[in-house]
């Protein structure tokens, strides 16, 4: 658990597992047992943010996972320590989980991934949400391919083993893991799920504590 007063909560799933909906219906159920919600994502919207996402189909490999993880240190240090120091709770649509899956679907090994990343603000709880590959690679079709990681068949079978293995090492890192499989589910009900598993903020006013380092680097 991180030492600030709100509550960092991280999103992360294959393509078309319906995150961006089920984060939005997240932030509502929030709202309404009185939370104050901050929803952010990764790429961030800052001008590097900005240029990855125009730019990711261009760069690969290392190059594109240093530009990810400079866009994350940017992150933390600009908007969610912040938010988390405000007593928000923080949610996050895509974080290190993401990194972990997609870079190395392009090549990049994860110790490598865990190094340029040993410095970051770790979740107080990681989602990972799953579906059945023939379900995610249906819901990519119908909406149509969004980046070059859909140009390959195998994309969604090799997402869900790879975000199995996410959660692992997150798990190994401390952190409190949440896999939820939205095959038959509606976003409702799994933001449901995960809302009933996000602790309330602390506040300002709770007891201080020796909070552990909330790095990878642990």
């Amino acid at each position: 658990m991180n030492d600030y007063p709100g509550t960092f909560v991280a999103i992360d799933g294959p393509c078309g597992v319906g995150k961006s909906t089920t984060v939005a219906e997240l932030r509502r159920l929030l709202a309404d047992r009185g939370d104050s919600v901050w929803a952010t994502t990764e790429p961030s919207t800052s001008n590097l943010g900005e240029f990855i996402r125009a730019n990711a189909d261009h760069f690969h490999g290392r190059a594109l996972a240093c530009l990810v993880a400079a866009n994350r240190y940017e992150h933390i240090d600009t908007e969610l320590i912040p938010r988390l120091t405000a007593g928000d709770t923080v949610l996050c649509d895509r974080y290190l989980a993401s990194s972990l899956v997609l870079q190395q679907l392009d090549g990049v090994p994860e110790p490598f991934l865990l190094a340029l990343n040993r410095h970051i603000l770790l979740p107080d709880l990681a989602v990972i949400l799953t579906a059945d590959p023939s379900t995610a690679a249906a819901r990519i079709a119908e909406r149509g391919k969004r980046h070059r990681f859909h140009d390959d068949p195998s994309g969604p079978a090799r997402e869900v083993d790879l975000y199995r293995d996410a959660a692992q090492t997150l798990m190994t890192l401390g952190v409190k893991v949440l896999v939820l499989d939205s095959t038959t589910s509606t976003p409702e009900d799994v933001a449901k799920r995960i809302a009933d598993a996000v602790p309330t903020p602390r506040g300002s006013v709770s007891s201080p504590t020796t909070p552990d380092d909330p790095t990878v680097n642990t």
